[in-house]
């Protein structure tokens, strides 16, 4: 038992290792939100929501859903 609790932790150190070397895309939206207030029926709103990427590899955005 003691055994496999040691080659779990070394696993998992190893991991770790691998995931700092490679570097993790992060990404930062200072604005998660935005209220248009009143809008009328059938009008068109947009507003513009600046991404920042902050992590160490590239940032791939795949997919959108709007909500």
């Amino acid at each position: 038992m003691k055994r496999a609790v040691i080659v779990i932790v070394v696993f998992a150190s190893l991991l770790l290792t691998v995931a700092s070397v490679q570097g993790v895309p992060r990404m930062e939206l200072p604005e998660t939100e935005f209220n248009f207030g009143y809008a009328p029926q059938n009008s068109k709103v947009s507003y513009v929501f600046w991404i920042h990427s902050t992590g160490d590899d590239t940032l791939l955005i795949k997919k959108v859903v709007p909500g």
